[in-house]
C-alpha cells in the first residue's frame, strides 16, 4: 500500500489541474498487478470535472483491467478526505 499511496501523492503534486477549487488530489489503484494513477482535472463547467479516483479507475479500465484491488486517494488538506464519487441527477 505504501507504493500506492506514493503514486497518489505524486499524481496530486505533479499532474492535478484545479484552478477553480485549488485542492489537488491524486488517486492510484492496482489491478492485475499493475498500478494506475490519476488526478483531478477541473473544468469551469463543474459537471465536466473529472475526479482523481474516477480518473485512475478509467485509466485502468482503458488499459484492460477489470478488477480493482485497491484505491488510495491523497490530498494535502489537513485531516482525512473521502473520495468525491459522482452524484446522480435528481428527477
Amino acid at each position: 500500500m505504501a507504493g500506492l499511496a506514493a503514486a497518489a501523492r505524486y499524481a496530486s503534486a505533479h499532474f492535478a489541474y484545479c484552478p477553480v477549487q485549488p485542492v489537488p488530489v491524486g488517486a492510484a489503484d492496482t489491478s492485475d498487478g499493475r498500478a494506475f494513477a490519476g488526478c483531478n482535472v477541473e473544468n469551469a463547467s463543474f459537471g465536466l470535472t473529472i475526479r482523481a479516483e474516477r480518473n485512475a479507475i478509467f485509466q485502468a479500465v482503458a488499459a484492460g483491467a477489470r478488477d480493482i484491488a485497491a484505491l488510495a486517494v491523497y490530498t494535502s488538506t489537513p485531516g482525512c478526505a473521502t473520495p468525491c464519487g459522482a452524484h446522480a441527477a435528481k428527477s
